[in-house]
């Protein structure tokens, strides 16, 4: 039996804090849920329309809570139990080489971890998602969505792992130069990523010409935003719910329209979610967020190069906490990540700020590159009713998880840019 160490307790008190905030900000939020359509709904949702939107949100908010109560339960379990000194003798004994046994480490405990998330994904995509009519995944796909994903991570992860902790085992300043290739691989991937692993899982058809094609492409001349090509997106083939999204830099910008948001959306409501999506670019949102995210990724590597430095005070006080003897790199990622899990979720809280800011930005960008809101306000209402979505969510929830500002908010404020007469500025 582990005898905790401050530094252990302290971790542990932190993650019960944050199991309770998630439990408080969950219990708001359904409270939170109107007794009456909102005046910005009418029309869009009605009464039995909102009291189904409530029982969704009840149903995901149960299987939330249950997986969140069963991983943390897991973890204690197993950290207590020893588990982490354990499992790194067992890939020790398994692969004499460092490196082998500590890409067999963690591999360890990726598997472990998605066999624990299996059975929840079950839940919400076979009953959850069945029961309120989204999905449209038969069990066939799902098998092979996980095996595709599971040899992805493999053919991917593992060579990226083992140069992750060859790094810090071989290379001084080893956080600057094992930032440096994570950050080369994960800008590499956002151009790879549309073309060779996400028809992988769907497929993906340029989109035919027509009246919706020579409409989409105006636009995106309008805005001096090219499109290299237009496709439309199976999204059917796993659920109802409708999106669209952009990919590739430069000249080579791609859009992909779920054909669920084509069939439930008019040319105008498309027009004016393709127009958000261009004020991103045009606003700069998206290299600004990338640029702060690789630099938040330094910091992170910075701070977990002092976790897994061999003679460090603080590795030594971290590995003592989880009762591990011989500290190494893959074992001070894994204890870092669980470290980092409660400051994670604070330092959330004002980059989500930001992210609601730029959506603020990108609705005013399309409400001044078509002229008119309404299209926008009137296609956000409907992917908000369509996927019952909370429409007015409670200002905790709000603050600590949502990218978006909720939907009154984005509509009351589209609505006075349309009033106002907003024109198109780069």
């Amino acid at each position: 039996m582990l005898d905790f160490t401050p530094l252990g307790l302290a971790i542990l008190i932190s993650l019960f804090l944050l199991w309770n905030l998630e439990l408080v900000a969950t219990l708001k939020n359904l409270a939170a849920y109107p007794a009456k359509v909102p005046p910005e709904l009418l029309g869009i949702i009605d009464e039995p329309g909102l009291e189904r939107t409530k029982a969704y949100g009840a149903a995901n908010a149960r299987l939330h809570l249950i997986q969140q109560s069963t991983s943390l339960l897991v973890l204690l379990a197993f950290w207590i139990a020893g588990g982490f000194q354990w499992l790194d003798a067992f890939a020790r004994s398994m692969f004499p080489d460092p490196l082998l046994s500590g890409v067999s480490f963690l591999a360890l405990l990726f598997l472990a971890q998605s066999v624990i998330a299996l059975p929840f994904d079950l839940i919400s995509t076979f009953r959850i998602e069945k029961e309120f009519g989204f999905n449209r995944t038969n069990p066939a796909t799902f098998v092979m969505d996980r095996v595709k994903g599971t040899l992805l991570a493999a053919l991917i992860g593992l060579p990226l792992t083992w140069l992750v902790l060859w790094i810090f085992s071989n290379v001084g300043h080893a956080w600057f130069w094992a930032w440096a290739v994570v950050a080369l691989f994960q800008v590499v991937l956002m151009f790879v990523a549309p073309t060779w692993i996400m028809p992988l899982f769907n497929k993906f058809t340029p989109m035919a010409d027509g009246p919706l094609k020579d409409a989409i492409r105006s636009l995106g001349d309008r805005c001096g935003f090219p499109l290299e090509g237009v496709s439309v997106m199976d999204g059917s083939k796993r659920s109802t719910k409708a999106n669209a999204f952009f990919t590739g830099f430069g000249k080579h910008r791609k859009i992909a329209l779920f054909d669920t948001l084509i069939e439930k959306s008019s040319r105008d409501e498309i027009l004016g979610v393709l127009a958000h999506e261009i004020g991103h670019f045009r606003k700069g949102h998206i290299r600004q967020r990338l640029l702060i995210g690789l630099l938040q990724m330094a910091v992170i590597f910075f701070l977990l190069g002092l976790a897994v430095k061999a003679d460090g005070a603080f590795s030594k006080a971290l590995f003592e906490a989880f009762g591990v003897r011989q500290p190494s790199p893959h074992v001070g990622i894994v204890l870092f990540s669980i470290l980092m899990e409660p400051v994670g979720r604070v330092l959330g809280v004002p980059s989500h700020a930001w992210s609601r800011r730029h959506e603020f930005e990108a609705d005013a960008y399309a409400v001044a590159a078509t002229g008119d809101g309404t299209p926008l306000a009137s296609a956000l209402k409907k992917l908000t009713a369509d996927q019952l979505s909370h429409p007015c969510p409670s200002k905790l929830r709000v603050w600590l998880d949502y990218s978006h500002p909720p939907l009154i908010q984005r509509i009351s404020a589209i609505n006075a840019l349309s009033s106002a007469g907003a024109n198109l500025k780069g």
